[in-house]
């Protein structure tokens, strides 16, 4: 009993020391921002002016006004880099490609314009700065105004930051962002008509947001454009603070920096193709990363934790990880564990790895402040940390008090940083949550961050202050953390999920869209976010299965389950002030329909893991937009109530209060009924049942979905209309870096007959006991296996490993 009271007194005390520190916190940030901001008085606007000479180069071609100059280089035919000049030149953290091939270019002087030209792209330069971009046909896609620059002035220039302006079609769309609260078409009014902004500042909303909350954690300034000429997609290399908004003009409105951006146009795939290509694709995850994991601000003992992960074997639901919160952390300090909650830890790791599970813990920057904490004297010795003017570290309050945060922008840091992973992963756990990562501090008033003019950064050398930092801050902590797993294990792929980050994260981690309500606004928001989070090239997220905060009724809870199941990260999280949130925390019938589909996914792994591949190779999203399917369609372009999952299936949550059926527009083609194989005619609205223990759950006409059950590959085969298709299939290990093979196949639909042929690359074993060919829609009469008649019955056919299969076929509902 003494113990209990000592730590209730501890707990007490850590709050009022909180609350002190989240209070004089801002009263010496507001101090140390208007002391580093005092003398800025006048803001001037510079416009270009008008082209004072104009030269060829290499790549494109160089332009100079009185005091700006522009340079046009094409990286490659279909991708152009735009600079302005002058600014603060951006230290390339998003940029993954650098060096590019030869590119013939061409250089073209006009009478009061110039045109610089690959055989993909033409580059329109008028004489006043504003820019034109074309496709190889001539037609126009962008047109730019003339840049302006704007000077905060007084005895000498404190800030710099650019006004960029260009027009929109009446019927252009925008998408991207990063992470956003909002509609998917980024130009949506909102609900009162109005024009909504969005802010370029990565943000702790503050433990819970819903829909309209501005910004979010993970704020890029990337976005993709769909007008009736076609799409095209614009990043801008610029990391500094900025406001976005979409209405007769797009307007992007930075507060320093150089305006450095890239163009590139094509369909939505080739866009991705293209931008991730510059700032680098995903890496393969490890095959069980993309399992349900289990996550509860609220698992304060092992106990807690055994008792859930015992709770999936009793009610025989899969699970591939746990997560432990700050629970875990001895007074909230990173790369702690609590000796007295968690004393057998390496224990409980090996027993949950016995069984499949893998552990996953939290690690937040911020480290005590403290001359008694070992990590917070080693950072000062190595001088690490964030700095004040001063030079002494920038001290915030945050979980643990009042803390120091590394400097990530500095090589030894991150250097630093990466070898406090080692005795985490000896202990056993398997991956990292990075979280509180924008960074995020407490405060009872004003911008929860450190202060943005008078903390200063390394900037590998060049020297920066947080106001530039800020957005990349989380992108550099994932950095240092893939290269921690990678180095100490070399054998594993790493696993690390990050609240925060910027352009290029998708090199490092995955994310989940934070604190989001628990409601079923909430539910709705979450398909939007993760649809514009994919096309801005992050493409494993994920929400908190039920919303964050509160207690979703049982419904609600399904609903959100069902959804998530189809998600790249499939997670329940929720606060420590929430009931238990497990799958069988609601009873029955909820139990037994959220098990059903924790069993289908794991049946669809193969499809899962080889869309991971895929996106491992082209950058594309797992999770897509109806728009994907066929951009040209102006009917998709704001649908954000559906989602494909790569281009087989087409998933409709159900996300209204009561309803069982919904409606949803088909891309065009047909549309096969996963439930029942009716077929559907697409390029229309068609109506759906949505019975309580099912939403809909549609396959593309044309498809081979492959799943796996008890070691069988089931080869579920939903033959054209016409003509043929292809499917595939990736296989390996699961991790490591070991062989890997790719299982190619060709189904032909012919008059009276479906043909599958199968062709094989790489070396890896084929790790399936045997194959199963399931025909959807149609029945056959016969089939014929490498040319020999075999016994078949009904609609499944177990075979071997063959070159070709033939089916004779009568027709059953088309």
């Amino acid at each position: 009993m003494n113990i209990l009271k000592q730590a209730s007194l501890t707990l007490r005390l850590v709050k009022l020391k909180r609350f002190f520190g989240s209070l004089f916190y801002p009263l010496q940030r507001d101090y140390l921002e208007r002391r580093s901001r005092s003398h800025q008085t006048l803001e001037a606007v510079e416009k270009t002016g008008n082209i004072e000479k104009a030269e060829p180069t290499k790549r494109g071609g160089n332009f100079y006004f009185k005091d700006i100059e522009l340079e046009i280089c094409f990286l490659s035919a279909e991708l152009v880099q735009v600079n302005w000049k002058p600014g603060i030149p951006p230290i390339p953290y998003a940029i993954f490609r650098h060096d590019w091939g030869e590119v013939e270019v061409t250089f073209q002087e006009k009478e009061n314009f110039w045109i610089v030209s690959s055989v993909e792209l033409r580059v329109i330069v008028y004489a006043d700065g504003g820019l034109e971009f074309q496709n190889q046909l001539g037609q126009t896609l962008r047109k730019e105004l003339p840049p302006q620059r704007r000077a905060k002035l007084s005895r000498q220039v404190k800030s710099e930051g650019w006004v960029h302006q260009a027009q929109l079609r009446l019927e252009e769309q925008i998408y991207g962002l990063g992470e956003r609260a909002a509609p998917l078409n980024l130009r949506t009014p909102g609900n009162k008509g109005e024009a909504r902004t969005y802010r370029m500042w990565n943000y702790d909303a503050g433990g819970i947001y819903g829909p309209g909350t501005d910004p979010l954690y993970i704020c890029i300034p990337v976005y993709l454009s769909l007008h009736q000429e076609g799409s095209y997609l614009i990043f801008y290399e610029n990391s500094f603070p900025a406001t976005f908004s979409f209405q007769e003009l797009a307007v992007a409105e930075f507060e320093g920096g150089a305006l450095r951006y890239y163009f590139t146009a094509g369909s939505p795939p080739q866009l991705l193709e293209r931008y991730t290509e510059l700032t680098g694709r995903p890496p393969l995850p490890p095959r069980w990363a993309l399992g349900y994991h289990q996550s509860r601000w609220g698992y304060e003992k092992e106990a807690a934790l055994r008792e859930a992960a015992k709770g999936f074997e009793t009610h025989n639901i899969p699970v591939s990880a746990m997560h432990l919160d700050i629970d875990i952390l001895d007074g909230f300090r990173a790369f702690t564990i609590d000796p007295d909650r968690f004393p057998h830890i390496s224990e409980l790791a090996q027993e949950l790895a016995a069984k499949e599970i893998r552990l996953i813990t939290i690690i937040n920057p911020g480290i005590k402040a403290d001359r008694r904490d070992k990590l917070f004297q080693e950072g000062r010795a190595q001088d690490v940390f964030c700095k004040l003017p001063n030079g002494k570290p920038v001290i915030a309050p945050v979980w643990p008090g009042l803390a120091a945060f590394p400097d990530f922008t500095n090589p030894q840091a991150r250097h630093w940083w990466s070898r406090q992973y080692e005795y985490l992963l000896d202990l056993g756990f398997t991956g990292f949550w990075h979280d509180m990562n924008e960074p995020g501090v407490f405060v009872l008033w004003g911008d929860p961050s450190l202060p943005p003019h008078s903390t200063w950064h390394f900037m590998e050398g060049r020297g920066g202050d947080h106001h530039e930092a800020h957005n990349f801050y989380g992108l550099l902590q994932a950095h240092a953390g893939y290269e921690a797993l990678c180095e100490y294990q070399p054998q594993r792929r790493p696993f690390i999920v990050s609240r925060s980050g910027w352009a290029g994260l998708q090199r490092y981690a995955w994310t989940w869209t934070g604190d989001i309500e628990t409601s079923w606004a909430g539910l709705r928001q979450i398909i939007p976010t993760v649809l514009n989070l994919g096309l801005s090239g992050i493409p494993y997220s994920g929400s908190d299965t039920g919303g964050f905060k509160g207690n979703p009724s049982a419904e609600l809870y399904l609903r959100w389950f069902q959804m998530s199941c189809f998600m790249p990260f499939c997670r329940t999280h929720s606060a420590n002030n929430t009931k238990p949130r497990t799958p069988w925390s609601f009873g029955e019938p909820t139990l037994s329909m959220i098990r059903e589909f924790l069993q289908l996914r794991d049946r669809l792994m193969p499809y899962f893991y080889t869309l991971a591949w895929e996106a491992s190779q082209t950058g594309h999203p797992l999770v897509r937009p109806l728009f994907w399917a066929d951009s040209k369609d102006s009917h998709l372009w704001d649908v954000e109530d559906a989602f494909l999952l790569g281009d087989a299936l087409l998933v409709c949550p159900v996300v209204e209060e009561g309803a069982t059926s919904r409606t949803v527009i088909l891309p065009k083609g047909y549309w096969y009924n996963f439930w029942d194989d009716t077929l559907l005619e697409g390029g229309r609205q068609v109506y759906l049942e949505a019975p309580q223990e099912q939403i809909p759950l549609l396959v593309k006409a044309g498809s081979i979905l492959p799943m796996e059950v008890e070691k069988q590959l089931i080869l579920h085969l939903y033959p054209p209309t016409e003509k043929d298709c292809q499917g595939s299939v990736y296989s390996d290990a699961g991790d490591g870096y070991g062989e890997g093979r790719l299982d190619q196949f060709q189904m032909i639909r012919n008059s009276d007959s479906l043909e599958l042929t199968w062709e094989e690359q790489g070396n890896y074993a084929f790790p399936y006991e045997g194959v199963k060919l399931h025909l959807h829609g149609m029945a056959a009469e016969q089939a014929w296996v490498d040319g020999t008649e075999v016994d078949y019955q009904g609609k499944v056919l177990e075979c071997n490993r063959f070159q070709k299969v033939r089916f004779r076929l009568f027709e059953t509902n088309q």
